[in-house]
């Protein structure tokens, strides 16, 4: 191009190329998602390692008020048997959890059940502190089934809200809020929970109790903030505070398109109520999703164990298959490297190296992404009784997992990994066969994309779905 053509239309495309490079979220957007997260799966992450610190005082603490009441010592059988009783507890409460969260995030909205949730922490907090001046350890176990309950409804709910309230280009960013807040609990429980804080043995029932602290920290902030935009006009048919919601959320620039992608959305439910769990079993319209979200959220956990960023430039499917990809050949290597112990001095530092790469395996993957595409592959009406069929699924697999995998390492030893290795490597064939990419595309376009494989999977029957518009 000659010289004083391109300097005439340098401007264009200087514009073209500013154009296509995504705005940054609104402010008070990201200060809604930490309003949420603080009080939602951070509460998660925190309760399941605060726990770990204070094991000996409270153990001495059955103890002394078993031998109080009996004028004997509690056998080491039945400490043990409590001990695990008080720690396992919370997995039961959070499948109650997250079996009612979808429910009231219809009846109460995504918001609403956050705030009602704090009632749970709070009540925790109390009955744990309360345990130690009262002399009454069943107060730790009652505590610890409501911390539960808290855990499961937060994870169920919170990341449906930060689904909901994301403008579609940042979606898998602000989807990673759950991730990241899960694992900045566990950092905070293990620091709080150190010896020169509140890990002395007369700090305990403090220590248990500062659950409450986040739940304070929820109710003097999420209530600044809407409730999701989607549940306000999909399900409350509120079409003003839909455009309040949009406005403080995406501002004045933002609010028009994605209330343009919600009456979208709206106009192709408008005869749909709100789903059941049961119902989405027998409903073919969403089978595949349904089938996806189970074996994802499944999967996630039989691996046991966070990259905001690379979710929305290189996609969902390309993260969470090529995670299940590397933590495979990590499977392998592992496998390897702990039947050579003794070949050499170095082996056992490669099985280290082969631990850490599994470990970012999976976080660059399906720790994730698993969530985020929850909320992509279910419409409104049927994505509350989604995530309560894939928490409790994944609470159902954390306790099972818990049980059984003892046993498999006595069994299988080394070899142990190849049940994960098998896991990955099936996980991962079916995401690339199945799943559609789901980066910078609505709700809508995404069930046509369903829609579409739907039909080719059945494409000797009467016909093809009409797509939605």
């Amino acid at each position: 191009m000659p010289t004083k053509f391109e300097d005439e239309y340098q401007p264009l495309l200087i514009k073209e190329t500013k154009d296509k490079l995504p705005k940054l979220p609104n402010k008070s957007l990201l200060l809604a998602a930490c309003a949420a997260c603080i009080g939602g799966t951070f509460q998660y992450g925190y309760n399941v390692s605060v726990i770990n610190a204070p094991t000996l005082h409270v153990q001495n603490f059955i103890n002394q008020t078993w031998r109080e009441r009996y004028q004997t010592n509690i056998s080491v059988d039945a400490l043990t048997l409590l001990w695990s009783t008080i720690v396992s507890i919370f997995t039961v409460g959070g499948l109650v959890g997250v079996t009612v969260g979808g429910t009231l995030s219809v009846k109460l909205g995504r918001k609403g059940t956050l705030l009602v949730n704090n009632i749970f922490a709070l009540t925790a907090a109390l009955l744990m502190g309360l345990s130690y001046p009262t002399g009454l350890f069943e107060l730790l176990v009652v505590g610890r089934f409501f911390t539960g309950v808290n855990a499961g409804i937060g994870l169920c709910v919170q990341p449906l809200y930060l689904g909901e309230i994301a403008p579609t280009a940042f979606r898998g960013a602000m989807g990673m809020g759950t991730s990241i807040s899960i694992t900045v609990g566990i950092l905070s429980g293990q620091v709080i929970g150190l010896k020169e804080i509140l890990g002395r043995e007369e700090h305990w029932p403090i220590l248990l109790s500062t659950t409450c602290v986040p739940a304070f920290l929820q109710l003097l902030t999420l209530p600044w903030f809407p409730e999701s935009p989607r549940y306000l006009l999909i399900d409350k048919g509120d079409d003003k505070g839909c455009k309040k919601a949009l406005k403080q959320l995406h501002g004045l620039a933002g609010c028009d398109g994605e209330r343009d992608d919600i009456e979208k959305e709206r106009n192709n439910l408008r005869d749909f109520q709100a789903k059941k769990p049961w119902e989405l079993f027998t409903d073919r319209s969403v089978r595949w999703q349904l089938l996806t979200i189970m074996l994802l959220n499944a999967a996630q956990q039989l691996n046991g164990i966070n990259a905001g960023l690379l979710i929305d430039r290189l996609g969902r499917k390309v993260l969470i298959t090529g995670g299940y990809v590397l933590m495979s050949i990590c499977c392998i290597l592992f496998t390897l490297t702990l039947s050579f112990q003794d070949a050499s001095p170095v082996v056992p530092y490669f099985s280290m190296a082969c631990l850490f790469a599994f470990i970012l395996s999976f976080g660059l993957g399906p720790g994730g992404v698993t969530n985020i595409l929850t909320t992509e592959l279910f419409t409104q009406t049927a994505r509350p009784a989604a995530y309560m069929i894939a928490g409790s699924l994944n609470w159902l697999s954390f306790f099972l997992i818990g049980l059984v995998f003892p046993f498999v390492v006595i069994g299988l030893q080394q070899y142990c990994f190849l049940v994960f290795l098998a896991v990955c490597s099936l996980t991962a064939t079916y995401i690339f066969f199945v799943i559609p990419e789901t980066k910078n595309k609505t709700f809508v376009e995404i069930q046509n994309d369903f829609k579409s494989l739907r039909h080719r999977k059945a494409h000797n029957g009467d016909g093809a779905e009409p797509t939605l518009f």
